[in-house]
């Protein structure tokens, strides 16, 4: 029996047949985002920059949002068919202007990655509320505001799948770190992503969430400076080892594409174990 072929090109991924029988199944072919628009928020650095390559890769059009206007613009230079938006998410206008930008230039959208996020750590007893409404600003409320606009369009024409960027804090306490904001954010997205997806599911609109581990990014930058920092985070892993970039593509094109045709309102924690113990 013939074997299907992955090709890997350092801008696409095309799944190859090497038969024509009909009998033959090809399970590749529904990772392939050929056709479709996806935008990124969080696009100028890190995890997101990541993700615009990995759906780019997948045939996706990307569209690349993030306040630093330079960063965006010299990414989208290098991948062909991608559209870089300068975007502060926590604009309602900025959001109105990305989703008609979008619509614009490709007609339609297909996925919503839902990256951008910020954070802090600060005790809980110490940290200012105007710090706390920020964050959740950033993390929640910007996110449901763009996934209000995009998940509009979505359901008029019946198909469409978003992805929110949640984090293992979203899920089991941290403690030892303290960011009671960050991890309220998070678990509200989690439980917001059930709701979308329970409210939608029968429009064609598919959401869920992808929950990181330890990942290095602009984020996490000083932890991952720190030596005992890592220790720490390799110690309370049960793989023994803080995650890799690469480790998020995998989940982020099943749940982007119809691979997952049949998946909403879960959450998928990338962790190296972290929630199982």
């Amino acid at each position: 029996m013939l074997i299907d072929r992955l090709t890997v090109a350092p801008s696409r991924v095309t799944v190859m047949k090497s038969s024509t029988n009909n009998n033959e199944i090809d399970p590749l072919s529904t990772f392939s985002l050929s056709g479709r628009v996806a935008i990124v928020t969080g696009a100028s650095s890190g995890l997101g920059t990541r993700f615009v390559r990995a759906l780019h890769a997948a045939g996706a059009s990307v569209v690349l949002a993030a306040r630093r206007a330079d960063r965006i613009e010299v990414l989208s230079r290098q991948l062909d068919g991608t559209l870089a938006v300068p975007t502060d998410v926590t604009a309602q206008g900025d959001l109105e202007r990305l989703v008609a930008s979008t619509l614009e230039r490709y007609g339609h959208i297909d996925v919503l990655v839902n990256n951008a996020g910020v954070s802090g750590v600060i005790s809980a007893e110490d940290e200012p509320m105007e710090h706390f409404r920020s964050v959740l600003e950033v993390n929640l409320m910007a996110k449901f505001a763009l996934t209000q606009l995009v998940g509009r369009s979505m359901i008029k024409r019946g198909r469409g799948s978003i992805v929110n960027v949640a984090s293992v804090l979203g899920l089991v306490a941290s403690g030892q770190l303290p960011q009671a904001s960050y991890s309220a954010s998070k678990g509200a997205l989690v439980n917001l992503t059930r709701e979308l997806a329970a409210q939608w599911a029968r429009k064609g609109v598919r959401v869920n969430a992808i929950a990181p581990g330890w990942f290095p990014s602009e984020m996490t930058d000083q932890m991952f400076a720190d030596e005992r920092s890592v220790k720490w985070m390799r110690r309370n892993t049960p793989m023994g080892r803080t995650g890799q970039e690469h480790e998020l593509d995998g989940v982020l094109l099943f749940l982007a594409s119809d691979a997952s045709s049949f998946v909403t309102g879960q959450t998928i924690a990338v962790d190296g174990g972290w929630v199982a113990v």
